[in-house]
């Protein structure tokens, strides 16, 4: 059981996307303990790589990932365990928003569970019509409540328990109308519209790009005043990058801006 670095799309000359592929299809892609390392380990590859501008999550087989493999889950296993499990879920989900790149999900089947919380931390995710979207562990007796962290932050408080209360699946166009995916399209379309999305962030800066993706997951959670008074701040800031003062000039010049990254 493990996550696969893909392609390393080179269709974007100002730099690549790299895919990884949930790639366990017999085991309906769970987040099994080593599911969750080798995910981490390939968010982790390139990130330090100046070419980087994207990652894309995808997966194989008809579900995109069930959440957590229920056999780790057992009594027969140690407390100990079931935290690490838990524990190492949180990491991957919160490296995922901490990554200086943006981390889009491409789903085409069924999140359930953790596998919905996965698609809930990416900053977009694309859905082919056929996707599906659960959050069923109420009806199993372990209730949903660390894929409720991600959902409740990403889907209106009732919508969310919904889904949390009565495990019912969200359609993807439901998910679309709610906010949980970013773009609805057939299947044989699912690909061209991703890597769509992924051309155009790869034709920006990557440490503008990096500087807005922080600041908007740290001024999310924050009131109005402070939110404002974080983001007053990196305004200045992101003048003082040398992208930034070369975006303005190329406006003004009306010319294409030249990157440094």
């Amino acid at each position: 059981p493990r996550s696969e670095l893909g392609d390393r799309n080179p269709a974007v000359f100002h730099g690549f996307c790299s895919t990884i592929v949930l790639n366990n299809p017999r085991r309906r892609n769970a987040l099994s303990l080593p599911m969750l390392q080798s995910l981490r380990r390939d968010l982790l590859h390139d990130v330090k790589s100046r070419e980087l501008r994207v990652i894309v999550i995808a997966a194989e087989g008809p579900v995109f990932c069930s959440g957590h493999d229920l056999k780790e889950l057992s009594s027969e296993d140690d407390v100990k365990h079931h935290s690490q499990v838990f524990e190492l879920c949180a990491e991957v989900m919160t490296l995922i928003q901490k990554l200086p790149v943006p981390v889009i999900a491409k789903v085409n089947g069924l999140a359930t569970a953790a596998g919905c919380q996965l698609v809930a931390s990416c900053d977009i995710a694309v859905a082919s019509e056929k996707s599906q979207f659960a959050t069923p562990g109420v009806n199993i007796g372990l209730f949903c409540s660390t894929p409720g962290v991600a959902l409740g932050r990403s889907l209106p408080r009732k919508v969310a328990l919904e889904m949390l209360f009565t495990g019912e699946p969200l359609s993807a166009h439901e998910a679309l109308m709610h906010g949980l995916v970013s773009k609805v399209v057939p299947e044989d379309k699912l690909e061209e519209e991703t890597m769509k999305i992924s051309q155009k962030i790869c034709e920006s800066s990557k440490s503008v790009l990096a500087l807005g993706k922080a600041t908007f997951y740290r001024q999310i959670s924050q009131d109005l005043d402070t939110a404002y008074k974080i983001t007053t701040k990196v305004m200045v800031d992101n003048l003082t990058l040398r992208d930034g003062q070369e975006g303005i000039e190329a406006f003004v010049q009306k010319r294409k801006p030249v990157w440094s990254h």
